[in-house]
């Protein structure tokens, strides 16, 4: 990204294969997520999954089970659709997607989420290629904890930062 004042590059960020993150329209303020370069989704570990209809919206409420450090919670948001994924083991799957706050570091923007019970997996949420592409992340596969802890950032609504840092 250019300094519009500078007109100077900043540096890409770099992160490691594992990262603290927030997804705070979730209620979730600091969890462990495996940064997954190889996965074109992101997907975070969700139970009772029920679609149902919200002011003549679609939305979707689902259950975030205790689980490495997160509190259990019931959570409701708006449904972007269904996607057709392929889960660990290569078979394909149909699952709701949801957009979300993702705070990593200092920087905040909006990712879409699969849900998926990944009861099994040792991360409760993997973060796809998708929600760092265009964003000056660099991944070191060798390294965790890069970013440090998640930062403050405000809930609720799109972010200036959303647009300002999203590359063409």
């Amino acid at each position: 990204m250019t300094s519009p004042r500078t007109g100077v590059k900043k540096p890409p960020m770099i992160i490691g294969w594992r990262e603290r993150i927030a997804l705070p329209e979730l209620g979730i303020p600091l969890v462990q997520a495996k940064i997954d370069t190889g996965a074109r989704s992101s997907a975070l570990h969700a139970t009772h999954i029920r679609p149902f209809e919200k002011d003549g919206q679609d939305w979707v409420r689902f259950h975030i089970p205790h689980a490495s450090g997160l509190r259990a919670r019931d959570v409701e948001a708006p449904l972007l659709g269904e996607r057709a994924v392929k889960n660990t083991s290569g078979a394909p799957q149909d699952r709701m997607v949801i957009e979300t706050l993702l705070v990593l570091g200092n920087r905040h923007w909006h990712i879409e989420v699969t849900l998926a019970d990944r009861a099994n997996m040792t991360m409760p949420i993997i973060l796809g290629r998708t929600a760092i592409r265009r964003r000056r992340i660099l991944v070191d596969a060798g390294r965790s904890f890069l970013a440090g802890e998640p930062g403050p950032a405000a809930s609720g609504k799109r972010h200036e930062q959303d647009r300002k840092e999203a590359l063409p």
